[in-house]
C-alpha cells in the first residue's frame, strides 16, 4: 500500500489544477482499494459537501449533489470528523438516496473526512456492490490518504482562487497576524535567486525582445556545461559524460528551449515561462514508477536552476526593481535583507508564507511598526507580483484583488488607526505610572537606524534589547570591530544618557547569515546564542571589545548573553569581556566595566534564576523563545501556531518565579519579549513586578496609556484572578473584560464592525 500512496501523492501534486487532482485521487484510490466506486465531496463556502468527482457514481451528479453538515451519511462523516464504516449503508437511518447519482446498486460504505488544520474540507467516499464492511487495513488506507491529500487538496483550493491569470477576482488567504495594522498597496514577489518555486508571474512587453533575452542566458548555461564536461572528461565514465551531452541536448529548441519559446508567445516573461516548463517536467519524472527516470528530476531541476540564475542575473542588471510608494513585499521566506533593499517610506505591508506571529521577520515587523501576516501557506504568492492587495495584521488575513467595498472597509481602519496613534501622542512626555503613582521604566527594542528614531520620536526612556544581529545580517562577512563599534556608537550616542542594553550575537535558530550558515534539524534546540560565540571566542572577542569601545566617555551600556542555561556558560563569558576590557584598559582607552546580565529564556534558566541573578546585574526575559521552550511549540511552524500562546498559564507562573528570585537577590529584571509590548499582558507584567518593560516602538505609547489607566491595585487584583485560571482562552477573557470596563478595548483591536476580517 505504501507504494499507491507515494504514487498517487506524486499524481495529485502534479496536478494542474483541483478538478485535475481530485479525478486522479478518485481513479486511482478505487484501483487501488479495488471497490466499485471512489468520490470526493468538498465544503463549499455555504458550508455544504458537494460532489466534486467520482468513479463509480454517474458522473452527471458532479457539481449537483449536495448535502449539509448531518446530512446523509457524507455530512454524518463531516459533523463527526471520524470514519464511518457499514455493510449496508441504505439500512442506516441517515442514509439519503439521490436517484442522480445511480448508488442504490452500493451496499458498503466507507468514508472518512478530509481534515486541513483542524478544519473539515470535505469527504473521501468508497462504496461497493457486496454487502461487507471494508476490513481494518483498508480503512486505514483511506484514513491515510485523505491525510496525505488533505494539505494538497486545501493548497489547490486556494490556489484555484487565482488560477485564471487574466482574470482578477478578489480572493482571501489565510495566516496568523505577524503585526498589527491594516496595508493597502501593490505585491512585489521577493524571490530568491535561482528557486525555481519562488518565480513571480510577470508579462512581457516585448516578445521578440524576451526571446532573445531566453536564448541568450541558454547560450551561456550551454557553454558553461560544455566546459564542465570538458574539464572532467579523464574524470568520468563515458555513460557519465553523456549526462553533459543529454543537458545540452535538452536546452535545444526541439525540446525544453521550445516549450518556454511558445509560453513567452503568450506574453509570459521569460523567467516565469522557464520555472513553469522546468517544474511541469520534475513533476512528471517525479511520478514515473521506473526509479532510473523518477531520479532524472534531479537533474532538469538542476538545469533549470543553472538556467534561471542567469534569467535573474540579467534581468537584475537590465532591468531594476522598482518599488511602488505603497509597496507590500510577499515572498516564502523574507529576511531583514530583503526589507532593507526596498527604500525608506515605501514599505507598508509584509506577507510571509512561512513563520509564526514570533518569528524573526515578525519581531522586526512590529519593531518597523509595518503591518504584518505570517505563516500564510496557502498563499499562490508567485501569482500576485503588482497586485493589489490588502494585508490584516489584526486577524491574519490577505486579500488579493478587492473589491470597493473591501477597500472602503479597510480604508476605514487604516484612517482610524492613524487618529489613534495622533491621539496618544500626547501621552509622549508624561511618565508610565499607574493611577497611583506606581512607576514602570518604558524601554524599546530595537535593530535598526529606523527603530531609534521612531523610538526617540515615541519617548523612550532606554534600550531593553539591542538586536545585534540585525547589521551582521545586513552584511556579506563578519563586520570587522570598527565597523561594530561605528554601528554601536551610533545607537549608544542617540539614546544617552539614557542605557542601551546590547545583546551579544544570537544567531542560530530562525536567524542566519548567509556567510555563516547553520544547518540543522533541530536548530532550535541547537548551536544558537551564547553556543556559537563561546565555540568562536574570536567573535565573542570582537564584539565585545567594539562594544566597549563605542562606550567611551558615554558609559550608557548594559551588556546582555543570550540564551545561557548554566552558571558555567555565563562565567566563560564574563571571563571574556573582562578580558576584553583589561586589553582595552591596557591600550589606553578610557573605557568603564559595564553592567553585565543574562537573557531568561530556557526553563533551565528559570529554575536557575536565583544562582545566575547572584552572579550578574540584571536579568531579562525574552519571552517570545522561553514560550516556545516551556510549551514546546515551534515559533516558526504555522501549523503549531495557534498553539503558542504567551499567556499560558504555565508561562505566566514562570515569569512570576523569575521577579520573585531576581527580587530576592537585590537585582533589577526586564522582559523584552513581545508580551511586553501586549498593553493587555503588560498589566499584569507590572502587577507582577517586572521593573522594566521593553517592546517594539510602535507599542509604547499603547503600553503607557494601559497602565496609565489603572492603578496598581486594580492590576494586582487583575493579576490575582488570572492566575487562578486553568487555561488562556479564560485568561483572554478575563483581560478583554477589564479593558472594557476601562475603556481601553481600542488599544487591541479596531472599533469598526469587523463584517470581513472575522
Amino acid at each position: 500500500m505504501l507504494h499507491w500512496l507515494r504514487s498517487i501523492v506524486q499524481e495529485v501534486n502534479a496536478a494542474g489544477d483541483l478538478p485535475d487532482a481530485l479525478n486522479i485521487i478518485v481513479a486511482r484510490v478505487r484501483a487501488a482499494m479495488n471497490t466499485d466506486v471512489c468520490s470526493v465531496y468538498l465544503r463549499d463556502p455555504n458550508g455544504r459537501y458537494v460532489l466534486r468527482a467520482t468513479e463509480g457514481l454517474n458522473p452527471g451528479a458532479v457539481g449537483s449533489v449536495s448535502l449539509g453538515k448531518k446530512e446523509g451519511l457524507v455530512g454524518l462523516v463531516a459533523s463527526r470528523e471520524e470514519p464511518i464504516n457499514l455493510d449496508a449503508a441504505d439500512s442506516h437511518p441517515k442514509y439519503q438516496y439521490f436517484s442522480q447519482t445511480g448508488e442504490e446498486r452500493y451496499s458498503a460504505f466507507l468514508g472518512v473526512p478530509i481534515i486541513h488544520q483542524r478544519q473539515v474540507l470535505g469527504v473521501l467516499v468508497v462504496q461497493q456492490g457486496n454487502k461487507r464492511r471494508y476490513d481494518e487495513g483498508e480503512e486505514a488506507f483511506l484514513v491515510t490518504m485523505s491525510a496525505q491529500l488533505a494539505a494538497v487538496i486545501a493548497h489547490a483550493e486556494a490556489t484555484g482562487a487565482l488560477q485564471d491569470l487574466g482574470k482578477k477576482e478578489e480572493a482571501k488567504f489565510t495566516g496568523v497576524a505577524g503585526a498589527v495594522g491594516v496595508a493597502i498597496g501593490r505585491c512585489i514577489v521577493a524571490s530568491p535567486v535561482a528557486d525555481l518555486n519562488s518565480v513571480p508571474y510577470q508579462r512581457c512587453d516585448d516578445i521578440d525582445e524576451e526571446i532573445r533575452f531566453f536564448q541568450a542566458a541558454v547560450k551561456r548555461v550551454r557553454e558553461d556545461v560544455r566546459e564542465l564536461g570538458q574539464q572532467l572528461e579523464n574524470r568520468l565514465s563515458k555513460e557519465e559524460r553523456l549526462l553533459f551531452d543529454a543537458y545540452i541536448g535538452m536546452l535545444d529548441d526541439a525540446s525544453l528551449g521550445g516549450e518556454v519559446a511558445q509560453k513567452i508567445r503568450k506574453g509570459h516573461a521569460a523567467p516565469y515561462a522557464w520555472s513553469e516548463v522546468i517544474l511541469e517536467h520534475v513533476r512528471t519524472f517525479s511520478s514515473m514508477s521506473d526509479t532510473y527516470l523518477s531520479e532524472r528530476a534531479a537533474d532538469v531541476r538542476d538545469l533549470g536552476s543553472r538556467v534561471l540564475a542567469y534569467l535573474q542575473e540579467s534581468a537584475k542588471k537590465d532591468r531594476k526593481q522598482e518599488y511602488p510608494d505603497n509597496t507590500i513585499l510577499v515572498g516564502e521566506e523574507l529576511t531583514a535583507s530583503i526589507l532593507a533593499e526596498v527604500p525608506q517610506g515605501k514599505l507598508v505591508g509584509i506577507v510571509s508564507v512561512r513563520g509564526s506571529s514570533n518569528s524573526h521577520i515578525a519581531i522586526l515587523a512590529r519593531s518597523m511598526g509595518i503591518p504584518t501576516v505570517v505563516g500564510a501557506v496557502d498563499l499562490p504568492f508567485t501569482r500576485l507580483d503588482g497586485r493589489e492587495l490588502i494585508v490584516d495584521g489584526y486577524h491574519g488575513a490577505v486579500y488579493s484583488d478587492p473589491s470597493d467595498s473591501l477597500l472602503e472597509y479597510f480604508q476605514t481602519i487604516v484612517e482610524e488607526d492613524k487618529e489613534l496613534v495622533a491621539g496618544l501622542e500626547s501621552l509622549k512626555d508624561l511618565p508610565c505610572e499607574t493611577q497611583d503613582k506606581h512607576r514602570v521604566a518604558l524601554w524599546v527594542n530595537t535593530g535598526l537606524m529606523a527603530d531609534t528614531m521612531l523610538s526617540l520620536e515615541r519617548g523612550a526612556e532606554g534600550v531593553g534589547l539591542y538586536r545585534t544581529e540585525v547589521p551582521f545580517m545586513l552584511r556579506d562577512r563578519f563586520p570587522s570591530e570598527e565597523e561594530q563599534r561605528i554601528t554601536y556608537r551610533e545607537q549608544l550616542e542617540a539614546f544617552a544618557p539614557y542605557t542601551v542594553t546590547v545583546r551579544t550575537l544570537d544567531i542560530g535558530g530562525d536567524k542566519s547569515l548567509p556567510y555563516f550558515p547553520i544547518s540543522e534539524d533541530n536548530p532550535f534546540l541547537g548551536w544558537r546564542g551564547i553556543r556559537v560565540t563561546l565555540d568562536h571566542p574570536e567573535i565573542f572577542l570582537v564584539q565585545a571589545r567594539a562594544m566597549l569601545k563605542a562606550s567611551e566617555g558615554l558609559d550608557n551600556l548594559r551588556i546582555m548573553l543570550p540564551m545561557i542555561t548554566n552558571v558555567a556558560e555565563l562565567e566563560i563569558a564574563q571571563m571574556l569581556i573582562h578580558r576584553a576590557y583589561d586589553e582595552l584598559v591596557e591600550e589606553g582607552y578610557k573605557v568603564k566595566m559595564p553592567p553585565v546580565g543574562v537573557m531568561i529564556e530556557v526553563p533551565a534558566a528559570v529554575y536557575q534564576a536565583r544562582e545566575l541573578a547572584s552572579r550578574v546585574d540584571f536579568l531579562s526575559v525574552g519571552s517570545n523563545d522561553l514560550t516556545q521552550y516551556l510549551l514546546a511549540v515551534d515559533r516558526n511552524n504555522p501549523r503549531v501556531a495557534d498553539l503558542y500562546h504567551s499567556l499560558h498559564p504555565a508561562v505566566l507562573r514562570a515569569l512570576r518565579i523569575i521577579v520573585q528570585e531576581s527580587h530576592s537577590a537585590g537585582i533589577p529584571v526586564s522582559i523584552c519579549g513581545e508580551l511586553a509590548g501586549d498593553p493587555a499582558a503588560a498589566l499584569l507584567l507590572v502587577a507582577m513586578g517586572y521593573d522594566v518593560l521593553s517592546m517594539s516602538a510602535t507599542n509604547l505609547l499603547k503600553v503607557k496609556s494601559v497602565i496609565r489607566s489603572v492603578s496598581m491595585l486594580q492590576a494586582e487584583n487583575l493579576l490575582d484572578e488570572v492566575m487562578s485560571l486553568p487555561d488562556v482562552e479564560s485568561i483572554n477573557m478575563c483581560l478583554e473584560a477589564t479593558l472594557k470596563r476601562v475603556g481601553i478595548t481600542r488599544l487591541l483591536r479596531p472599533s469598526a464592525d469587523n463584517t470581513f476580517g472575522s
